[in-house]
């Protein structure tokens, strides 16, 4: 009878997503207004993809071999199906097993699940459903053993395993098969149907390096801004952490003095941030092509299947699009764990540089194997834990971003706070309303959840 119940009970509420769904409302979130009393802006309006900026779809058009409507038609359809997707994932709950976009303007979104019975609330969000083995939380804890026999065994031969959702599996990237055999067998996970995938690159770091501006460390080796924060009233940037270790003193671009290492993690994860000194101020600019900038808007993580663009001072601008999150790289210097895999070609001297996915900060580079003549692979420290673990706020293109006053705490709820991390699924309450949040990121100013059904969902 307990069972009975539990599954009726399921199966209704996803009964009730899809009816709201082809009601044409976006679930839960439409009931919400914008603060000025209109209808609430879309995922594309929230995270600023519906106005990109020109430099960015130039280089999505070259890259990714789009054309100037597709280019614009993909941005949009990203911002909008992470909101679906997180609306998905909190109604599965442990039968979500991933999700990921696939089109020349990433219009199909495919959602995973373990059941069969999701199918149907899962094409009513306009995605495709695939009925898959195992779940994502399962694939997570394979992928936790890897990560834990990589500080027990030599990875030098497989300096790469990763959780993949299209195809249901974790994956051991090795030279060759006997390395990879080995490295499943010592993780203790030959029978949860992780694949080996053999491939010669060996990632390295791209040291020499710059992201939107060039910086040197203790006048010497050079890295790349990733992007601008505050933690305070101190200004600084984010960057990768094998730049350079706390206490390193930073030049910049143009050789004056600029700032100080605060805080630097590598390997195990590759962050840092530098504080800078006065004259140094904080922008929500990356560097594009032909001298032109970008602006960030915010730090919504991006689905599998995105596109995703690169600044480095080697290689300069170049797109491509996300193949796994959650990804451990073994570089000869140590391993490095929860980086991002992409298509973007990258060089020595592009480290540390950003990633923007849209008008949204994605991560700052940390190494990679191929280059930009005949392609290749590059991974990136996502922005997001950086700023989470260090009690930074993203410099932003939103002047609104000033942190917003705490809010009394309701049924156990965190009260929703500008500055904040979160990530999906996470409850909070504002203004006496319970939300839950759809898609990771840091939280704005102009971003509060009664305003941005992109991003929460009123429960």
């Amino acid at each position: 009878m307990v069972l009975r119940h539990a599954r009726t009970a399921r199966r209704s509420a996803l009964v009730a997503l899809g009816a709201l769904v082809l009601a044409g409302l976006p679930c839960a979130a439409a009931a919400d207004a914008s603060p000025a009393g209109g209808p609430a802006p879309g995922a594309a309006q929230t995270l600023g993809a519906d106005r990109p900026s020109p430099h960015l779809l130039s280089a999505l058009q070259r890259d990714l071999k789009l054309d100037e409507e597709q280019a614009s038609a993909r941005l949009v359809n990203e911002a909008e199906a992470g909101t679906r997707a997180g609306r998905l994932r909190i109604v599965l709950g442990e039968r979500y097993a991933g999700a990921w976009l696939r089109g020349a303007t990433a219009d199909e979104l495919t959602v995973a699940t373990t059941d069969a019975e999701d199918v149907a609330a899962i094409e009513a969000e306009g995605a495709t459903a695939q009925v898959v083995e195992r779940p994502l939380a399962a694939l997570q804890t394979a992928k936790e053993k890897l990560d834990a026999a990589a500080g027990r065994v030599s990875t030098l031969d497989t300096p790469v395993w990763y959780v993949d959702v299209v195809r249901n599996q974790v994956v051991v990237q090795a030279v060759d098969q006997a390395a990879g055999t080995a490295f499943v067998e010592a993780a203790d996970v030959a029978g949860e149907d992780v694949g080996i995938r053999l491939a010669p690159e060996r990632p390295r770091l791209l040291q020499d390096i710059t992201g939107g501006d060039a910086y040197y460390i203790n006048d010497s080796a050079r890295c790349s801004v990733g992007f601008s924060v505050t933690k305070g009233a101190q200004g600084g940037f984010v960057t990768a952490g094998h730049c350079g270790r706390a206490g390193a003193t930073t030049t910049g671009y143009d050789r004056t003095a600029q700032g100080t290492f605060q805080a630097s993690e590598f390997p195990g994860r590759d962050m840092a941030w530098v504080a800078v000194q006065s004259q140094w101020t904080p922008t929500p600019d990356v560097k594009a092509a032909d001298g032109q900038e970008v602006q960030v808007t915010g730090s919504a993580q991006a689905l599998v299947g995105a596109s995703v663009c690169r600044s480095g001072s080697t290689t300069g601008w170049h797109c491509g699009v996300i193949e796994q999150h959650n990804a451990s790289v073994r570089y000869p210097e140590g391993t490095v764990n929860g980086l991002t895999r992409t298509t973007v070609c990258a060089e020595p001297g592009d480290s540390g540089g950003p990633y923007v996915a849209g008008a949204q900060a994605q991560g700052v580079t940390s190494g990679g194997s191929g280059n930009c003549t005949s392609g290749g692979t590059t991974f990136y420290q996502p922005v997001n834990p950086i700023l989470s673990e260090h009690g930074l706020t993203l410099t932003t293109a939103a002047a609104q971003a000033a942190q917003a006053a705490p809010q009394e705490q309701a049924g156990g709820a965190q009260a929703w706070t500008a500055g904040r991390v979160y990530e999906t699924g996470a409850v909070v309450t504002r203004d006496g309303v319970t939300y839950q949040c759809l898609q990771t990121h840091q939280a704005q100013g102009a971003w509060a959840p009664a305003g941005t059904p992109a991003l929460w969902q009123r429960l």
